[in-house]
């Protein structure tokens, strides 16, 4: 007895599919390049997202997790390294006595520059290579691959 074939997907089912595969491929190359970028001064690229989180001002765990999306646990463990590390600190919140406020350093603001000035030359020959326009619609249809998915778009799995 042979098994049951699944149903094939749609032409639209398959793009979408394939370009899941190279986003998944590229998240991969992309923390790889993070990495890089972030190893001379000491960090990677899970703490470098972290700090970007935080340099505009102080900011929960909870609500980098939820920018990220990411667990919190896993944020909790990265903000934790960087407090250790005397590259951020936590401040009481205010607004909620459970849920500290995470915030840079001078020594993790320096830190962060100089990541996202070797970011900048990285970034800037890549565009070059790619094209602006092209950059451009490319960020457009991920943005709204973004939005359906984190909308819970076409009733998830």
């Amino acid at each position: 007895m042979q098994a049951d074939t699944p149903p094939a997907r749609t032409p639209a089912g398959d793009a979408f599919t394939t370009l899941v595969v190279q986003i998944l491929r590229l998240n991969g190359h992309l923390i790889a390049a993070g990495d890089a970028l972030a190893r001379p001064v000491g960090q990677s690229s899970a703490r470098w997202q972290v700090m970007g989180m935080v340099e505009h001002g102080p900011i929960t765990v909870a609500q980098i997790a939820r920018a990220l999306g990411l667990a919190r646990q896993s944020v909790q463990r990265v903000a934790d390294l960087l407090e250790r590390d005397a590259l951020a600190e936590y401040l009481p919140n205010p607004a909620d006595r459970r849920a500290d406020l995470l915030q840079l350093t001078a020594a993790g603001r320096d830190a962060l520059r100089a990541i996202q000035a070797a970011q900048r030359t990285w970034a800037d020959a890549l565009g070059a290579e790619i094209g602006e326009s092209e950059l451009r619609r490319a960020g457009e249809v991920l943005g709204r691959v973004l939005e359906v998915v984190a909308r819970g778009g076409a009733g998830e799995g």
